[in-house]
């Protein structure tokens, strides 16, 4: 049963409407969501169409009809597979090429046949031979083409593919169909998109199917995504976030989101991490991982992401307090304070203040791409922060020092214990002469 809007389509064609009737045929062409696809219903709306000098009309009659459908439909429309010809447009190159084949034939002697029914007049007749030959000339290699090398056609549709993203050309959709039934994951993920009528980034285009098939758009592109390709799991997204798609789902569009996200695509990444970073008061974590998807799209040079690191991820302060301890970090200190010494070159090292150094749960905190500094359960004035990870250098100190603490509980409850014991440590055994002026703040 046609929907709404292709009830819309039907009464604008069988009012006269040009546009109408190139839009109804396309549906009765490719078949709609509502409307099964009918040849011969497609020739008879495209034909009024082109009758009103649509072009487009002529080329997809010429390109995706075939012309023994058409010829019994309407003999008369062989003057578009002639235009279509002329515009070279293979299939019609080969319809032509193939009649005048016919017509050069030595004509056989006549058989009785009294049983049979007079045949119609071939339609070539009503053309001059000669203009069928200077035609077929010059597009008989294109479908020689197509004949002798599939192989070879499926690459050339895949070339002006990629070149020509949005060629307005109907012989294009024919090579981009054919290439991805082959399982060419670039035609099936234009395919795809050119079902949904919509770009990469999920905006809808005003030109392309007659009628959106979410349908068949989500078949093409989840089979170019299961070969790898970021773009169709994100252009899948989109699609489960669009109002008038009747399966909207944000956990579905979230969870193909983070699919293209993990293979690589910019957009996938920059939103994961916004979308991360909204929702972090619901999950604990979800600063670290906005900081994660953040820090990998700024990789691939967005801006956008890396400016909203710089939101996320506050610049930390410097250890001023660390100028003079790090001198004092003698070999005695090392061997007979090796934790303490360890702490001291974390906070050095990542600009960490002195309650942070001395309280932090170094295990706990490293998540890979950054450091989760939250000592509020055992130091009220603390705050939560993130200290990113940007240089090999720092990951590998990072995990030096991680390893000294891998055998022991490096919390506030653990081995070395509370604030004040560890503040007395570190006042011990540093140079009361250094050391004095500094920690006493």
């Amino acid at each position: 049963m046609a929907n709404r809007e292709e009830l819309g389509i039907i009464r604008g064609a069988r009012a006269g409407d040009a546009d109408c009737q190139l839009a109804l045929g396309k549906l009765y062409l490719y078949g709609g969501a509502g409307l099964p696809l009918n040849l011969p219903t497609a020739l008879y709306w495209l034909d009024r169409a082109a009758r009103q000098q649509r072009d487009e009309a002529w080329r997809l009659i010429g390109g995706h009809i075939p012309f023994d459908v058409a010829r019994q439909a309407m003999p008369e429309a062989l003057r578009w597979y002639q235009l279509a010809c002329a515009a070279g447009i293979a299939p019609a190159a080969r319809v032509l090429a193939q009649l005048t084949r016919q017509q050069a034939a030595p004509a056989s002697p006549p058989q009785p046949q009294p049983q049979s029914p007079p045949r119609r007049p071939s339609p070539v007749a009503r053309t001059s031979r000669g203009d069928n030959n200077l035609i077929v000339g010059h597009y008989a290699a294109l479908a020689q083409l197509w004949q002798r090398d599939h192989d070879a056609f499926v690459h050339q549709a895949r070339t002006r593919l990629r070149l020509q993203p949005h060629d307005p050309d109907p012989d294009l959709p024919q090579c981009r169909d054919r290439a991805a039934q082959g399982g060419d994951r670039d035609a099936q993920l234009a395919l795809g998109l050119w079902c949904a009528r919509m770009d990469g980034s999920g905006r809808r285009l005003c030109h392309g199917i007659a009628a959106v098939n979410f349908k068949q758009a989500i078949r093409w592109l989840t089979l170019a995504g299961e070969q790898g390709l970021a773009a169709a799991w994100f252009a899948l997204s989109r699609i489960y976030l669009k109002p008038e798609f009747s399966q909207r789902c944000v956990a579905e569009a979230q969870r193909y989101l983070e699919r293209a996200a993990a293979l690589g695509h910019v957009g996938a990444q920059l939103e994961c991490g916004m979308y991360a970073w909204r929702n972090r008061r619901a999950d604990e974590h979800g600063d670290v991982r906005a900081a994660y998807w953040l820090q990998k799209a700024a990789a691939q040079g967005c801006a956008e992401a890396e400016a909203a690191l710089a939101r996320i991820v506050a610049t930390p302060p410097e250890a001023r307090w660390t100028d003079s301890l790090v001198l004092c970090l003698t070999r005695e200190l090392l061997e007979s304070q090796p934790l303490l010494a360890a702490r001291l070159e974390l906070a050095a090292l990542f600009g960490l203040r002195r309650a942070e150094a001395l309280l932090l749960d170094v295990k706990r905190a490293d998540h890979g791409h950054c450091l989760v500094i939250d000592i509020r359960a055992s130091y009220g004035r603390g705050k939560r922060r993130l200290v990113l990870l940007r240089t090999a250098r720092e990951r590998q100190a990072l995990d030096r020092i991680v390893r000294r603490f891998e055998s022991i509980d490096s919390g506030p409850d653990g081995w070395e214990g509370n604030y004040r014991q560890r503040l007395y440590r570190l006042k011990t055994w540093l140079a009361a002469g250094v050391a004095h002026p500094l920690l006493a703040a």
